[in-house]
């Protein structure tokens, strides 16, 4: 594994811009963690480096040693502006960039409320989230039995209600079912946690690698 980057000298820094809201977190994973949400609407473009440069104080951006971006399901402007803004500095400050699920986020920030008694069978989280033109996004993801990581039973995807539900009554385990509304950018802190998981074991994916996902095309053709 690698050392706590490099004796807590670098950091790891996590955005999130799938929905109108910006989340920032970042940590150097001995102590010091810090993480905002700021409901930004129709400004996440023009005000986001302006927050980065303020939120990331007093550290710079050569402390950074790597880049968490929320790729998506979510908006399909916020998610590009997130991913474009992960892969510019990724390339700039030649860091790896973690393009990091939405739902897998939501599914990992289920973990403060659980604990490594419970039986493995019930830690299978079902992932729900609406999409356009009446469908919705759905993923199923089970915590490792030590709860140090996720496993993707089921990748994200869009389903129309009915298949979803189909696809759930017919799954082979228990599970708990998530049905994601609002407040996403408040799991920024999971995109981080998640993205350093996958650093320590010694991932360190080119800021090329990261690209959104959509799930759907924005307009309905």
């Amino acid at each position: 594994m690698k050392d706590k980057l490099q004796a807590s000298t670098k950091y790891g820094l996590a955005l999130h811009t799938t929905t109108p809201e910006l989340g920032l977190a970042m940590s150097n994973f001995d102590g010091e963690t810090r993480s905002d949400v700021w409901n930004l609407e129709r400004q996440v473009s023009s005000l986001l480096h302006q927050y980065l440069m303020e939120f990331i104080k007093p550290q710079t951006w050569i402390d950074l040693a790597f880049i968490a971006v929320a790729k998506g399901p979510g908006g399909f402007t916020g998610t590009r502006i997130g991913v474009v803004a992960a892969r510019t500095l990724g390339q700039q400050l030649d860091i790896p960039v973690f393009a990091i699920s939405t739902l897998a986020a939501v599914a990992w920030s289920e973990k403060a409320k659980r604990s490594i008694e419970e039986d493995v069978q019930t830690t299978t989280i079902a992932i729900q989230m609406p999409a356009q033109r009446g469908q919705v996004f759905g993923a199923i993801y089970q915590f490792t039995p030590d709860y140090s990581g996720l496993n993707i039973l089921l990748s994200d995807r869009v389903f129309t209600p009915e298949v979803w539900q189909d696809k759930l009554a017919n799954w082979h385990t228990e599970y708990d079912l998530i049905e994601v509304q609002s407040n996403l950018a408040a799991t920024v802190n999971s995109i981080l946690e998640l993205a350093y998981l996958d650093w320590c074991v010694g991932k360190s994916p080119d800021w090329s690698e990261a690209s959104p996902y959509y799930g759907q095309h924005p307009v309905n053709i």
